[in-house]
């Protein structure tokens, strides 16, 4: 991978990660695999609009889906993920 490259992949990463509901989505994640209908109850947004960002997310390669059963368990692909969003929020926090 050459240098661009990395940027390249560093843009499309927080691009992914750029609403703020991707970014709960992503904190909830960090604390293990979460199914849709688990993520709608702890974040208290709708169905549909969970499902959309997970799909974008997805789509990112930032979280990937395991059947459980009848659901999908969605999980982070890499838990460095976890730790941009972390220092993301924290830093939001005391700056702001």
């Amino acid at each position: 991978m050459s240098t661009s490259d990395g940027y390249e992949a560093a843009g499309e990463l927080l691009r992914a990660l750029s609403a703020p509901l991707r970014i709960r989505i992503v904190t909830e994640l960090a604390g293990g695999p979460r199914c849709v209908h688990e993520l709608v109850d702890s974040l208290g947004a709708a169905q549909p609009l969970v499902s959309q960002h997970l799909r974008v997310l997805r789509g990112a390669g930032v979280v990937r889906g395991a059947r459980r059963g009848r659901e999908i368990a969605y999980s982070l692909t890499d838990e460095h993920i976890a730790h941009i969003v972390a220092d993301a929020v924290t830093h939001a926090r005391e700056a702001g």
